[in-house]
């Protein structure tokens, strides 16, 4: 391991993410401009902002001209630290603003300060993995420029801010294509061009491009142009963090949740595909069998979801009421909200677009929500927690385990049931026309096998934390799947503000593995890779 590398790389990263923050200081300012120039300098989030963009710029610096000798060293095990270190240190500044903004909030700010650290490192994690899950109460009640902060942390983390550096510094030296690999989500890292950086720079035009044109539909839909933003950051990145309390459900406008599923789909999608169709290659998105397959499964939850909902409604008010909440309501608040969930589905269109905008939010990994689905029947319920497993296709901004994986998955166990009743059969598994390789299908076997593992012990621990077995167990699902919210104390109205601090680093953690595909967090922990 060439550690001048790997410093040298986080120094560059910390400079980047410098200049990302001046958005956020900005809106700071705006919004204080009423103060002194003194009072300004100290307001909580103005002060947290300038003290994040000053270390990150000055540690960054000092970094770089550190390790200078380690720009042009490259390796596998190099690439991989990168990205691990990286995103620790990333949310580590960016957590900085949220910091001081839940101390300036707390009147015995200072003495709690490990729990706001901890909360305010949750959130930034949550957000740069694109998870999605809050510990923030009243949203309503955040600054805007913590808001935007969230936003755009989502924003870097959908595709990623590595991928971003490739971008901007094509000559680093130190990043190579395992960067490239540790953070594009998926088993397959398609390059468009010879040259990695081209290939970013088209994932993140065609980013780009998507997110200008979802936030003018939305503010055709009557959004403001913050909120347009910010939720379209949200959804291209299939974060899910929204500048409302009730989330998309607050701005009562289909317009606004047909854009807003719409673009999850899209963002679900391979970018690369994205990039074929913008030149009119429509031909590779309809042979492609991950799209296919992805389709498919969209389509099929929707129908079944909303001819349960329109057929059974939801579930009944004393089952529903039996669900773990974390504050539970009394009687005739829980009618009311029963009362108002049930009002969402009663007609067939009603049902439609409500099954659409959640069934697509849990599929992609998005996270939003416009009903409170721990109301709808059990069987719905079973399915939204299946679906967090299967995630968006590689190549997408989307968690979970990958529509690829699923698929392959299926192939190889049905590939093993035909050989045991014909011993003699030479069957290769196949995706489309390509066969695949031994090497890769113990890739995905492996990944699997680790994620589904790494679900159970997460339950498990999380079960030292949380008196609900659902709880526990959605906990787990919706972090390392990178989805948000879950059910019971963690579902669509509630959130993780409760959870106790050892909890909320074991989900950390968890949220980290799963936007890294957790190969590139497990390999830098093995001591051999740090050995010379």
């Amino acid at each position: 391991m060439h550690k001048a590398a790997v410093g040298y790389a986080i120094g560059k990263l910390l400079q980047i993410m410098g200049l990302f923050l001046i958005a956020g200081l900005g809106i700071a300012v705006y919004d204080n401009f009423h103060l002194s120039l003194r009072e300004l300098i100290v307001q909580a989030e103005v002060f947290g902002f300038w003290l994040a963009i000053l270390l990150s710029e000055l540690i960054g610096t000092q970094m770089v001209v550190a390790f200078k000798s380690g720009r042009y060293l490259q390796g596998v095990k190099e690439g991989y630290a990168i990205v691990t270190i990286g995103w620790f240190s990333l949310t580590l500044i960016g957590c900085i603003p949220l910091l001081s903004h839940l101390i300036s909030s707390d009147p015995q700010g200072w003495s709690n300060f490990f729990r706001h650290f901890t909360d305010a490192y949750f959130e930034i994690m949550s957000g740069f993995t694109t998870t999605g899950a809050t510990i923030l109460t009243d949203i309503e009640a955040t600054p805007r420029s913590i808001l935007f902060l969230r936003a755009l942390t989502h924003w870097l983390g959908g595709m990623g801010i590595i991928t971003l550096a490739i971008v901007v510094f094509p000559a680093m030296g130190v990043f190579g294509y395992q960067m490239f690999r540790g953070e594009v989500p998926g088993p397959t890292k398609e390059r468009l061009y010879p040259r990695l950086a081209q290939t970013a720079s088209v994932l993140w035009g065609v980013y780009l491009l998507l997110s200008v044109a979802e936030t003018i539909l939305l503010m055709i839909g009557g959004m403001n142009l913050f909120d347009s933003v910010c939720h379209t950051f949200a959804t291209m990145a299939t974060g899910g963090f929204s500048t409302k309390n009730a989330s998309v459900a607050a701005f009562q406008s289909d317009f606004i949740e047909w854009v807003i599923t719409v673009f999850m789909f899209f963002a679900g999608i391979n970018f690369l595909l994205h990039f074929r169709a913008l030149r009119g290659d429509f031909i590779s998105m309809y042979r492609n069998r991950e799209f296919g397959f992805y389709a498919a499964v969209v389509v099929i939850t929707i129908v079944v979801t909303t001819c349960v909902l329109y057929i059974n409604g939801p579930t009944t008010i004393d089952h529903a009421m039996e669900s773990y909440r974390h504050k539970p309501m009394s009687f005739d608040e829980f009618a009311g909200h029963y009362a108002a969930e049930s009002s969402k589905v009663e007609t067939l269109y009603d049902s439609f677009r409500v099954a659409s905008f959640q069934a697509m939010s849990i599929i992609s990994t998005t996270g939003f929500a416009t009903a409170d689905f721990d109301l709808w029947p059990d069987f719905i319920r079973f399915s939204l927690v299946l679906l967090m497993f299967f995630g968006g296709c590689a190549g997408s901004t989307g968690g979970g385990m990958k529509m690829i994986r699923v698929m392959m998955i299926g192939k190889i166990a049905f590939n093993e049931l035909r050989k045991l009743t014909q011993p003699r059969l030479v069957s290769l598994v196949k995706v489309g026309d390509e066969a695949v390789d031994d090497r890769r299908i113990i890739n995905v076997v492996s990944f699997v096998a680790l994620f589904v593992g790494l679900f159970v012990v997460t339950a498990g621990l999380m079960l030292l934390f949380v008196p609900d077995l659902t709880t526990a167990v959605a906990c787990s699902i919706a972090t390392i799947g990178n989805i948000g919210p879950g059910l019971g104390g963690i579902g669509a109205i509630e959130n993780y503000a409760w959870i106790p601090l050892p909890g909320k680093w074991i989900l950390v953690f968890s949220m980290l593995l799963g936007r890294l595909e957790i190969f590139t967090v497990l390999i830098i922990l093995r001591p051999s890779v740090w050995r010379k």
